[in-house]
């Protein structure tokens, strides 16, 4: 059995770990398609045996007979009209996007309803529809993180562990200084200064949480680069860097991902944590921290802060569940336990035992 196999076999032999694993991409796939559940645009408009998709472009009023060349608004009283008499719309599950206001709800923040299903926030907006839009943002924001931070990471890690000495030294004296640079007065220090986006936030913190990897990954390399078969490729003339990319990263990479589903959760905690204090996503976007800040500002309202503090634990405790399993895949000393055979089997083999001894 090769090593991939036992680790794939092993990882799947813990239920908990491959339930939640199964769950987290059925999540995430769903969020991935969050114009197609959520949105205040129809899927698909047919009118006078004309096809309109206004989930994928814009398209005016004048096209379903309207007076105007601006872009239709589906929920217009009006335009819905237009529709109705001259064809049909398919709606997705939930009419509402991240950003649109059911002003027919009445005082903001509203319960849940058959319209709101899980109520909305203090401005009007759906709660369902900003946590699948803010559950794909988290997503999306921690593993751009985790994957450009890893890179640098291991690149940092493998020249310091590999070449040692003053290379060695040298970065370790400077990592200590960068990281006593406090992020947060640096976040505020950036914010007044430009506006932030999400691109811009993502710099900010990669600046920083490609150290996260680093000590791993020097460990790893120190040790590789004395073993036998690494001082026998040196002796043989192979180059450096192919010694460092074909003999010891892959030993490396084994400690890489086994961190990495740990490294995409505190990717997320950071990005929420700096959106529920105000120093991170800019209003407007759908976000989880942004949330939590109007439940903790809501306690009247106990469906806002109870929907995003569900949805956060539940996506947290879904990645250490998945990240505890790589870990045990990974593990040579967690041996891979073998399938039980089913009672039919078992009751067949004992039947033929004594079909055996009877003989």
């Amino acid at each position: 059995m090769s090593a991939t196999r036992r680790r794939w076999d092993a990882f799947r032999v813990n239920r908990r770990a491959w339930w939640s694993l199964m769950l987290f991409l059925a999540m995430f796939c769903a969020s991935m398609g969050a114009e197609f559940i959520a949105n205040d645009r129809p899927l698909l408009v047919v009118v006078n045996g004309r096809v309109f998709l206004p989930v994928l472009r814009d398209h005016s009023e004048r096209e379903f007979g309207g007076e105007f060349d601006a872009p239709a608004d589906y929920r217009d009283p009006v335009v819905a009209d237009f529709i109705s008499r001259n064809g049909w719309a398919l709606w997705p599950p939930v009419r509402f996007a991240d950003a649109t206001i059911n002003y027919d709800a009445g005082t903001f923040p509203a319960p849940p309803s058959r319209h709101n299903w899980l109520g909305t926030d203090d401005q009007g907006r759906d709660i369902l529809a900003r946590l699948l839009y803010g559950f794909r943002l988290s997503v999306l924001f921690g593993l751009a993180l985790t994957l450009v931070g890893a890179a640098v990471g291991i690149v940092v890690g493998a020249a310091q562990g590999f070449l040692g000495g003053k290379v060695d030294l040298i970065g370790q004296r400077m990592m200590e200084i960068w990281s006593g640079i406090p992020v947060l007065y640096l976040l505020i220090i950036v914010s007044s200064m430009v506006r932030v986006t999400f691109w811009t936030l993502l710099a900010v913190m990669l600046l920083f949480g490609w150290m996260r990897l680093v000590p791993a990954v020097r460990l790893e390399f120190l040790r590789g680069r004395n073993l036998d078969y690494v001082r026998a490729a040196r002796a043989l003339g192979v180059p450096e860097w192919r010694i460092m990319l074909r003999h010891v990263l892959p030993n490396a990479m084994v400690a890489v991902v086994t961190y990495l589903p740990f490294y995409l959760n505190g990717s997320i905690v950071t990005l929420t944590s700096l959106d529920f204090l105000g120093f991170g996503l800019p209003p407007g976007y759908p976000s989880l921290g942004e949330l939590v800040s109007q439940g903790r500002g809501n306690l009247h309202a106990p469906w806002i802060g109870c929907s995003a503090f569900g949805v956060l634990a539940g996506l947290l405790m879904l990645l250490v569940f998945i990240g505890e399993g790589v870990r045990d895949a990974f593990d040579p000393a967690v041996a891979v336990p073998r399938a039980r055979p089913d009672a039919r089997t078992a009751n067949a083999r004992n039947a033929q035992a004594a079909q055996e001894g009877t003989a």
